[in-house]
């Protein structure tokens, strides 16, 4: 199995905040991989970092066998590194199937404005064919001509996720997919995570729900004041008593 993603050394400051300290580690294709650890732990800045939000004090980021540190997020897009954030990131005042088409532009039209502007007409029928199964698997086909803004939060959690499938990743690196999701959420966008990694794309989620983290995840990175501190199964992280003293606590359920 060949590695798709290297962090290697990366360090961020802000001020007299070491937010990331000399942080390694690395996905393999196919690979689902968790990175977790406290609140403040440095998981956010460590995804901003990788996706080109930000660009580290020091250290590198290869995807593929391409140095690709500090690349604009676009660029990155063009070449199958897709990230999520935090927050419902949509066009709140665009309809749910032009959102999903948004996506699709920006692996097609890499430059920030081309992204944001280019019309139906750079999107072949095979991709508008691809984006509608898309929204159908991902149980937004009925409100695909509902404005984004309009959709309970779940849904806009979802319709981000669309967003960034429609880009075509090689890699999806989602930021808290499951917070502030039902149950029934949570398993139908674990359902759905678990059947874009059958289809070829790698994965790294950020999250706090330790369940959904443990079934999802091959492997789990926790992080503790912006350091690598252990790597390994889920199972192996969870009975290690350095995670269980700065993160899981005895009830094994992160704050």
């Amino acid at each position: 199995m060949s590695e798709l993603l290297q962090v290697q050394g990366i360090s961020k400051r802000f001020g007299a905040l070491q937010a990331i300290e000399l942080l390694s580690f690395s996905l393999n294709e196919g690979e689902i991989v968790g990175l977790i650890g406290p609140n403040g732990a440095g998981k956010t800045t460590a995804i901003n970092l990788i996706s080109g939000v930000m660009r580290p004090d020091r250290g590198r980021v290869f995807f593929g066998a391409e140095d690709v540190t500090g690349m604009s997020p676009h660029v990155l897009v063009n070449r199958g590194l897709v990230r999520t954030f935090q927050a419902t990131t949509v066009y709140q005042d665009q309809t749910v199937r032009e959102n999903v088409l948004r996506g699709a532009y920006a692996k097609a039209y890499p430059g920030l404005a081309k992204s944001l502007w280019r019309g139906p007409q750079g999107i072949s029928r095979h991709d508008e064919a691809v984006i509608d199964d898309l929204l159908a698997q991902l149980g937004l086909a009925e409100m695909a001509q509902l404005t984004a803004r309009n959709l309970p939060y779940g849904h806009q959690k979802v319709l981000g996720l669309a967003i960034a499938l429609a880009a075509q990743p090689r890699l999806m690196m989602l930021d808290e997919p499951a917070a502030g999701l039902a149950h029934d959420e949570v398993v139908h966008i674990e359902s759905f995570i678990r059947r874009a990694n059958a289809s070829g794309i790698s994965v790294l989620v950020v999250d706090h729900n330790m369940r959904f983290i443990s079934t999802l995840c091959q492997r789990v990175v926790v992080l503790h004041h912006g350091s690598e501190l252990a790597t390994g199964t889920p199972q192996e992280v969870t009975r290690d008593q350095r995670v269980i003293e700065a993160y899981l606590g005895t009830s094994h359920e992160p704050a």
